[in-house]
């Protein structure tokens, strides 16, 4: 088929709404293909998510399966479990301690592979190397961390023990990094020499040591080498992680933790400028990403697992480490960048290590379909048998590419909808069930209940509103750590009872929903969350800016990219260079993803007369659409001003 006539049947395709099914003979061989899942889940949701638990080691079971006081819901009320037991242990003894559990390559091109005797074996005596400097139950331990094995090591190690682990996404500044720390009042600090990104180091202890003069709680710090990095040894503080191991003991029992002690928290950011701290606890949350895991992809004992998210991010810990490792599956984990030393790095791996599921986000998908089908190409990718999104909405178009290139069009493709306060996907097709419409994620999964509202709470039978969820599920957030009427404000006060995703949503005549992005401040950009307003307060605290406001414009890879609408202190003139100082600045504060792509410097913002500034009319600015009611600005003049500015800005590229 010729590359026109193929672009055109897939443009009738989206225009016409059509679908598209999975294969015969992967329905055939589905480990969930009966639609009556559905309608015995709706009948009774306790008993269907209690018979999923019941898949996990209890040491004491649960005598209630949930109590719910909205807000406030608690899972297996009274069990405990060790989330590390579930995921290494019970493995061991049943017959899977040969089974690779792990198979990593570093960007350099270095491999190792533990099985989960080997996982097994490191964990206990990372476990042990905690407890010997004083760490335990319910300490709170912060992991900065490149991509490597002993970031699930520590993970699982603190799971064990019980200690909260509070992973922080490498890419984050030494700012960042201290922020989380303080909030968390972490007592122990995990991190790495370094590691590698796209040929380059990134010396994570280096940056940590700036973090650390601003955090007072800190009392070790235990350093993996991942390299020959230089860095500095604070003696009686920084523990070497390979000596640590060399001293410790081999066996640690497992923690027993009620069913609602927290497993971790985990940073997001939100619509104010201090990210909040995620609570997730143990029993729903294992429950819940167990469930998914095996359900939405269809795993089997066969499977190789590559969900190619950095750990510091919701999705790794829940499709990286806890679904897949809770099932006992072998999972594929990455060191660096998708094109280094070339853009075929990805296919590459899915060759070398035949990877059977594929999990990736439409950001990398939109980045591929830029470089072009002959990176994909040059490999052999018939091992996929099933491919899914996550992240972010993503367009038909991509959608098709992904299906067709990688997938050969035999890969169903499972295009999942959740946050990092959900803990796992929500919303997508059981590929064993149901056709896929391109863009579109699917339905609830079974077990889960979601509606569209209107502004006032009333539901909307088609078409598009507010996505909320109408009951509770295992693997939903427990609160924000240290910041209860926060959790209450941002999550329940719109609606009583239901939860508010801050998402847009629509559905059709089949009962398939379209996710619209977000309806808050806050910007999906490359699959990251960034709240406008934690941007805006890195530029303030820059000596030359009075005032600021950030919205997002389309981006063709990106989805969304940050544009900065500054206004500068007096005497300070605008430039080219303070614009690339500003980027830089808003780098070093939070990291490199939250760097505006535009500084656009401006005498006023557009503000109405009580002095709100008008992001809306910004956003439509920066999307370069027609300018929407001007009537209630102090100043209209402001607007159009601002607006040349822009689309100067953007003629000069």
């Amino acid at each position: 088929m010729s590359e026109t006539s193929h672009r055109g049947e897939i443009a009738e395709l989206l225009t016409e709404g059509r679908v598209l099914k999975p294969s015969a003979d992967f329905r055939a061989q589905a480990q969930y293909a009966d639609p009556e899942i559905y309608a015995r889940a709706a009948a009774d949701p306790e008993g269907y998510w209690a018979d999923w638990a019941r898949q996990l080691h209890w040491f004491e079971p649960w005598s209630e399966v949930l109590e719910w006081e909205p807000p406030y819901a608690k899972w297996f009320v009274g069990g405990t479990l060790n989330a590390c037991y579930n995921c290494v242990d019970r493995h061991v003894f049943n017959g899977l301690r040969n089974k690779a559990a792990i198979v990593w390559e570093g960007e350099p091109g270095d491999r190792r592979t533990l099985t989960y005797w080997d996982l097994y074996r490191e964990v206990n005596r990372f476990a042990n190397a905690l407890k010997a400097r004083g760490i335990g139950k319910g300490d709170r331990v912060a992991i900065y961390m490149p991509m490597i094995p002993e970031l699930v090591i520590a993970m699982l190690a603190c799971a064990r023990i019980g200690a909260v682990h509070s992973v922080v996404f490498g890419g984050f500044s030494a700012e960042a990094l201290a922020d989380r720390i303080n909030d968390a009042q972490a007592t122990a600090l995990i991190t790495a020499d370094g590691g590698y990104r796209r040929g380059t180091i990134i010396p994570l202890k280096h940056d940590a040591d700036y973090a650390l003069r601003t955090t007072p709680t800190i009392r070790h710090v235990f350093m993996v080498q991942r390299g020959s990095f230089p860095l500095r040894v604070v003696e009686g503080r920084d523990h070497w992680w390979h000596r640590a191991m060399q001293d410790a003991e081999p066996y640690c029992e497992p923690e027993p933790m009620d069913s609602e002690d927290m497993l971790y928290t985990l940073y997001t950011s939100g619509t104010t400028g201090k990210p909040k701290g995620i609570i997730h606890t143990t029993g729903g949350y294992l429950t819940g990403c167990l469930a998914t895991t095996k359900m939405v992809f269809d795993l089997r004992p066969t499977d190789v697992f590559w969900c190619t998210a950095d750990i510091g991010w919701v999705t790794g810990h829940s499709y990286v480490v806890y679904g897949p490792l809770a099932a006992g599956a072998t999972i594929v984990m990455y060191e660096g960048a998708p094109d280094w030393p070339d853009r075929d790095r990805f296919w590459q791996i899915v060759e070398d290590f035949g990877v059977t599921i594929f999990y990736t986000a439409p950001t990398a998908i939109r980045a591929f379909m830029k470089w072009g089908k002959q990176f994909p190409q040059q490999h052999d990718l018939s091992s996929l048998r099933l491919l899914g999104t996550v992240g972010e909405p993503i367009n038909p178009e991509a959608w098709m590419w992904y299906y067709e290139t990688i997938g050969g069009g035999r890969c169903p493709v499972v295009d999942t909808w959740w946050q990092t306060e959900t803990g796992h996907l929500l919303i997508t097709t059981l590929p064993g069930i149901h056709d896929m419409k391109p863009g579109s994620a699917g339905v609830p999964i079974p077990g889960v209940e979601a509606a569209i509202l209107t502004e006032d709470g009333q539901p909307i039978g088609k078409g598009g509103g507010y996505l909320a969820l109408t009951r509770p599920w295992p693997g939903m957030l427990r609160g924000i750590y240290g910041d209860p009427e926060r959790f209450v404000q941002q999550y329940w006060s719109k609606w009583p009872g239901l939860y508010f995703t801050s998402d847009g949503a629509k559905r059709d005549q089949d009962g398939y929903y379209t996710l619209l992005g977000r309806v808050d401040d806050v910007l999906n950009v490359a699959g990251h969350r960034i709240g406008t307003m934690e941007v805006e307060s890195a530029l303030v605290d820059h000596q030359s800016v009075a005032e600021a406001a950030c919205v997002g414009a389309h981006d063709e890879i990106k989805g969304a990219a940050i544009v900065a609408f500054v206004t500068l202190k007096a005497g300070t003139l605008p430039s080219l260079d303070l614009e690339g100082e500003l980027r830089e600045h808003v780098a070093r504060k939070i990291g490199a993803i939250a760097r505006p792509q535009r500084v656009i410097f401006s005498g006023d913002l557009p503000k109405t007369r009580s002095g709100k500034i008008m992001r809306r009319l910004l956003r439509d600015i920066a999307e370069g659409r027609v300018l929407g009611d001007t009537t209630t600005l102090a100043d209209a003049s402001v607007v159009d001003s601002l607006k040349r500015q822009y689309e100067e800005r953007e003629e000069a590229g």
